[in-house]
């Protein structure tokens, strides 16, 4: 009898805990706000806000989502962040529910989305936190916000271009065309995430089809252009989250560690692109500790 009471504690406890770990659809519950940033046309900006009952003096912890996808792909970060420090989420200008006119997606046309929001939301300083292409993006507001900008997190995205070959760089985009470019997109975003990984394959392929094809190869574009890369040093807390791959030379170590002083360079192994979604408790907890290092939580 004590043996069996015992056993059926055990699987109660353990179905509370695996509830517990198991991470809300907090993003999908909660209200969609619409900034809007002026120009011709005016662009509708998409975020979701997340306040927090503490920490409401720290910089607001803002998400920037990478190339081909949208605020979704933060769920785990927001079930794991929630109500310890305010977020927003941010749909870039082209993706998600913001508008997405044929027009010249640059990163300056990014950054400028990113302070639309955060004067719509009552922002005043924030943590950024970018993705992928969310890297160049919120380097560049940190260039044209420098004093609203308290600190950034990059995942697995780079602060030099791959190459300075021209040429290369011209045949890389030239490969993107509208009519073919769902199958070819989720190809390549396919091929950086583990091939038993189906279920966040099929998860980023839906988000390639929702894309706009003009807005990202115009993304892809403005990625090569060469005034984002200029070698203008990062003076603010800065930590890198990176999976391991022959993109990330020691090269490229050493000469982010020499951008960015104090660098927190993090590098995760057996894992793919989209790391935060793959592992996202390592993942969040190196971002807490970060977070609670710098005081920004």
């Amino acid at each position: 009898m004590r043996n069996r009471l015992c056993w059926v504690v055990s699987i109660v406890v353990l179905s509370r805990l695996c509830h517990a770990a198991a991470p809300a659809n907090i993003l999908d519950k909660s209200p969609s706000h619409f900034a809007t940033l002026k120009g011709t046309p005016d662009l509708k900006i998409h975020y979701k806000l997340l306040t927090a009952d503490q920490n409401r003096t720290k910089p607001t912890l803002v998400f920037i989502h990478g190339w081909c996808c949208d605020l979704t792909v933060w769920n785990e970060q927001a079930a794991a962040f929630n109500n310890k420090l305010p977020m927003l989420f941010i749909d870039l200008p082209g993706y998600g529910q913001s508008d997405h006119p044929r027009i010249e997606y640059t990163m300056d046309l990014f950054a400028s989305g990113i302070s639309a929001v955060l004067e719509d939301a009552k922002v005043q300083n924030v943590t950024l936190v970018g993705h992928s292409m969310g890297t160049p993006v919120v380097r560049q507001f940190y260039r044209l916000y420098p004093a609203k900008t308290k600190a950034l997190i990059v995942v697995d995205g780079g602060l030099r271009p791959f190459t300075t070959d021209r040429e290369q760089m011209e045949k890389w985009v030239s490969r993107f065309k509208e009519e073919t470019f769902k199958q070819n997109a989720g190809e390549m975003l396919a091929g950086m995430i583990p091939a038993d990984n189906t279920a966040l394959r099929e998860h980023i392929q839906k988000l390639v089809e929702n894309t706009s094809p003009q807005v990202a190869i115009s993304s892809q574009r403005a990625m090569i252009d060469e005034s984002i890369w200029k070698e203008d040093a990062i003076t603010i807390p800065t930590q890198a989250i990176m999976a391991q791959s022959r993109f990330w030379t020691d090269d490229y170590k050493d000469f982010v560690k020499k951008l960015v002083p104090n660098l927190d360079y993090r590098e995760f192994q057996n894992v793919g692109h989209f790391l935060f979604m793959e592992k996202p408790a390592e993942i969040n907890a190196a971002m807490l500790e970060f977070l609670k290092k710098n005081n920004l939580l």
